[in-house]
């Protein structure tokens, strides 16, 4: 796939003001500093498209991105950051459950989860409570470039294993760089192929 166009749509706490769900959205999420932002931003090869930031948890609202006029990059917040008041975070967390398990048109998760890592319980929860919601999801294998190719994948292997604790299969994975475009191809390939499979959700009674 190529992308010729991608372009910030909105910003959003609430539900009922997001986009119509008329098109696919692929959402990102993963623990604050996980590389979110940075990845977003290499898969559209646009710069500035998602904000970084040294401070995590900036994300703060559920962002949408129209790529190619035809689909979302949706980046949520980052999970497990520690600077903001406890009820601020149950609020958050309730948002993003409730776009997850609830969104029409939202085609799969991408996980985002660092590489250099071992695995971390609240990576392995979250990945548990898509499979319990039944919600589609893949994993994406962040700051490969940071370390040994082999190392990369001891870390996956376990993580991979951790998972099989709970699940019957592991769902695919993504290894990437934002540095070096790795991964880049394999997830816009990924994403191309699940949208043709993409029919418009009856909105009805959203209208």
């Amino acid at each position: 796939m190529i992308v010729k166009s991608a372009e910030f749509i909105c910003s959003n706490t609430q539900i009922s003001k997001l986009p119509l769900p008329l098109k696919p959205e692929y959402a990102f999420i993963g623990r604050s500093n996980v590389g979110k932002s940075s990845l977003i931003n290499m898969l559209t090869e646009k710069k500035g498209l998602a904000k970084t930031s040294q401070t995590p948890g900036k994300t703060q609202l559920i962002n949408h991105f129209l790529i190619n006029d035809t689909w979302y990059i949706v980046d949520l917040p980052g999970y497990g950051y520690a600077k903001i008041s406890k009820s601020k975070k149950e609020d958050w967390n309730k948002f993003i459950r409730s776009y997850l398990d609830k969104r029409e048109s939202l085609q799969t998760v991408f996980v985002l989860i660092d590489s250099r890592l071992e695995p971390q319980k609240i990576d392995v929860e979250f990945c548990n409570w898509l499979g319990e919601k039944g919600l589609s999801f893949v994993l994406a294998f962040t700051k490969a470039d940071k370390q040994s190719a082999v190392k990369t994948d001891q870390n996956i292997a376990k993580f991979r294993k951790a998972l099989l604790a709970s699940f019957e299969e592991v769902p695919p994975f993504f290894i990437t760089s934002s540095e070096n475009h790795i991964g880049r191809d394999e997830i816009l390939g990924f994403i191309s192929q699940v949208n043709q499979n993409f029919e418009v959700p009856d909105i009805s009674h959203l209208q």
